[in-house]
């Protein structure tokens, strides 16, 4: 059906974002009350949907309408409030859907992707956070049905870290300072801006090794800096790992390499 490109209806806010996922188990849909059905919805494979400041973010959704009724489109979006178009907040920035893929004589399967472009969009951080799922319907004369769901999908804001470790190299049995930055992403400013408070794991891998260890927890100050010491033993990659919340994506800092002597 190509690509719809639509401001977002907000009660008093801007155009905004997503980030989160929800999924449907596949079944039959139930009987059609408004005169369609939707079920098997799925959106971004069930992870969440994280946005940074100027990255284009598409978002894979499916699911499945059924209807006896002829309809001109359909697709899944996410609000707050009210499920309905003009009574609650809407986002999203473009869809683009597929035609019916016929599975019966009143079932369809329909291909979505969601898109979501905060180099092109106002976005807001107060949109960060949990979103419901719905499903649309516009039929062929007037009318139409909308169904909501009642999933819970997370939009987040992306973060990111940096690491530091030194001295390089460093005598065995000496210390070792790791530093470190924590930002995420102010959709408002499009920056990345310093993100206090947050508990971040030092992780390390020795050289040689296939995966990393937990080390030490940490908290960021109030400008996100990072800071701690360690006992040089090994050779080997020093990373910092945040978890993320429900607003803010989680994320994960280069290794760096020090050589102990």
């Amino acid at each position: 059906m190509g690509k719809q490109v639509w401001s977002v209806v907000m009660a008093g806010a801007a155009a905004a974002v997503l980030t989160g996922v929800a999924a449907v188990p596949a079944g039959a849909a139930t009987a059609p009350e408004g005169g369609a059905a939707f079920a098997s919805i799925k959106v971004n494979g069930g992870k969440p949907i994280v946005i940074g400041t100027t990255k284009e973010v598409s978002v894979p959704t499916s699911f499945r309408v059924t209807t006896t009724r002829t309809w001109k489109w359909s697709e899944v979006y996410l609000y707050r409030g009210d499920a309905e178009r003009l009574k609650g907040d809407r986002l999203s920035h473009a869809i683009e859907t597929s035609d019916c893929i016929r599975v019966s004589s009143n079932v369809c399967d329909v291909q979505e992707t969601m898109y979501f472009n905060p180099s092109l969009w106002s976005m807001r951080n107060s949109e960060a956070g949990a979103w419901k799922i719905a499903a649309e319907v516009r039929f062929n004369g007037a009318g139409g049905d909308i169904d909501n769901k009642d999933l819970t999908v997370y939009v987040k804001r992306n973060s990111a870290l940096t690491v530091k470790a030194s001295p390089k190299p460093v005598a065995k049995g000496k210390t070792l300072t790791v530093t470190g930055k924590v930002t995420r992403a102010n959709w408002e400013t499009r920056k990345y801006a310093s993100y206090g408070g947050r508990k971040v794991s030092l992780q390390f891998k020795p050289a040689g090794a296939a995966s990393y260890a937990w080390v030490k927890t940490v908290y960021s100050n109030n400008s996100g800096d990072l800071k701690t010491t360690v006992k040089a033993s090994k050779t080997g990659s020093w990373r910092w790992v945040y978890g993320g919340n429900d607003t803010t994506g989680p994320s994960t800092s280069a290794g760096d390499y020090v050589v102990v002597k």
